[in-house]
């Protein structure tokens, strides 16, 4: 017992790992885009194509291993393996797209392959804990966010233009795949593998309990990537207002997805010792609170605004993992790559949706009241999960 229990921290170790270098992909182009930008001539609301294109590309990766089971047919490590290859090759080749169709058709695809990084990689980690299971999913979610905001560490190195942070985050990716393939092994707690079937994302629909997570994680993600989209630009302007400016919003730009990281972990161990519905209500109720009140710094004192932007991305996805983590306890276990692959496709679907209207609304209110329709769905989401918890309370 002792060795098992030195051996699946060593193999969650692995695995966060490969999955902070698979998602540093995610944002690569979003962290270089006013040199893209400047390189293809675009509009404010092209620029934002190169962030929404990734969201929908894993939306419909997401899909179709739903529709098809992959999560759930396919041995985990080969298809997280291959999938972070491919999405590398797709990535890179931004860097020799003639234009902007190019480029989104290439983001699109780096999102697609996506999905056989984040999902397979909780299930992975799932199959060895059953104690600690949402610290341990916790910690890959913490992993992950990590993994996207590296781009913008990058892209604070000294003359670190598109070729850098593009190419480096591609081999990392290559890199995490070629990890999980070699090195990681299935824990004692394996999730059933059925035979393909066409009703078994149908099935997951109908589950009450993993329509109520889902619910709650739809309200996570209302907020969430448009936060991480738009945090960067909100605090370039804030600075340029206050007279900062320079490495220092690179900075601030990564402490504000990185802290995320250390939310995740912070949240899988408050999790396991609160209730996962209590801990993911918190922090949406903290975060949706964010919402409401970054906007009235703006252009305020800039270690003021990057204090409030870092405890928001502390709190913004310190819930995330736990969603997940209700789904592998409720979901039918030989549905759950498949409900798990659902639920983030869903979410991401609606992420495309805030990421891509903030230019509307940033446009429409400015950067004052921008992010305050945010806290719509930390409000919904509270609502949905708080149903949950009292179905769990009426079965116990």
């Amino acid at each position: 017992m002792i060795e098992d229990g030195t051996r699946r921290w060593r193999t969650l170790a692995l695995l966060a790992f490969a999955e902070l270098l698979g998602m540093s992909l995610w944002f690569t182009a979003t962290a270089v885009s006013e040199e893209l930008g400047a390189r293809w001539a675009l509009s404010p609301s092209q620029v934002g194509w190169l962030s929404t294109s990734v969201n929908l590309g894993f939306v419909a990766g997401t899909a179709v291993a739903a529709i098809l089971n992959l999560a759930d047919i396919i041995r985990s490590r080969v298809y997280f393996a291959v999938a972070a290859a491919l999405a590398a090759l797709a990535n890179v080749g931004v860097l020799a797209a003639p234009g902007f169709g190019a480029a989104v058709a290439l983001r699109f695809a780096t999102g697609f392959l996506l999905a056989g990084v984040y999902p397979p990689a909780m299930k992975m980690a799932a199959t060895w804990f059953r104690s600690a299971r949402g610290l341990a999913i916790g910690t890959i979610v913490g992993a992950l966010t990590v993994g996207k905001a590296v781009p913008y560490l990058l892209k604070a190195l000294p003359a670190a233009g598109p070729e850098v942070v593009i190419a480096a985050a591609s081999v990392g990716a290559l890199g995490g795949g070629l990890l999980v393939l070699f090195l990681y092994r299935e824990g004692p707690y394996p999730f059933r593998r059925g035979p393909f079937s066409w009703g078994l994302a149908a099935r997951v629909v109908r589950h009450r309990e993993t329509r109520l997570a889902t619910a709650g994680y739809l309200g996570h993600m209302w907020e969430l990537y448009a936060m991480w989209a738009w945090v960067p630009a909100f605090l370039a302007a804030s600075s340029e207002v206050a007279g900062h400016g320079g490495a220092w919003v690179e900075l601030a730009s990564f402490g504000a997805l990185a802290a995320g990281g250390l939310g995740c972990v912070w949240g899988g161990w408050a999790a396991d010792r609160i209730g996962r519905e209590r801990l993911v209500n918190r922090a949406m109720a903290v975060s949706g609170l964010c919402c409401l009140v970054i906007g009235l710094l703006f252009g305020k004192l800039f270690v003021l605004v990057v204090a409030v932007t870092l405890v928001w991305g502390f709190f913004v996805v310190a819930d995330s993992a736990q969603f997940s983590a209700l789904v592998t306890e409720f979901a039918p276990p030989e549905a759950a790559g498949t409900a798990l692959t659902l639920q983030t496709c869903t979410g991401f679907l609606l992420a495309s949706v805030t990421v891509q209207a903030m230019p509307a609304v940033l446009e429409a209110v400015g950067w004052r009241w921008a992010f305050a329709a945010l806290a719509l769905g930390p409000a919904a989401g509270i609502s949905a999960i708080s149903r949950l918890r009292r179905t769990r309370a009426g079965s116990g």
